[in-house]
């Protein structure tokens, strides 16, 4: 079976992105509006990570630390599960702590 995941990112003239969203079935149908998506992939043959990052132009700052946050934690728990290495994790985590604690978005 395979899934189709869809992202439309609408630019301006100035080829900043607008509106970016996300069709989580291929189709218009269910669309999401979304702010910024991060999209990492692994290139098993070069040993390196793929990115894609979009964000509009009117996100704000602070949503961005959230972002950013949430996905550094949600890391931390994938480094957990897929390696074992709950140290590691852990010291991810800590990071996370201290970036809520900079950031003030906790």
């Amino acid at each position: 079976m395979k899934q189709i995941l869809k992202f439309e990112v609408e630019l301006d003239e100035n080829n900043l992105p607008e509106n970016i969203k996300m069709m989580p079935d291929g189709s218009s149908k269910g669309q999401i509006d979304l702010k910024a998506l991060m999209i990492a992939g692994w290139d098993s043959l070069k040993k390196e990570t793929l990115r894609v990052d979009i964000w509009t132009k009117d996100m704000p700052v602070n949503d961005m630390f959230i972002l950013y946050h949430q996905n550094m934690m949600s890391m931390a728990t994938s480094l957990e599960k897929s390696t074992g290495q709950d140290k590691l994790a852990e010291a991810l985590r800590d990071y996370c702590a201290f970036f809520a604690k900079e950031t003030k978005i906790l």
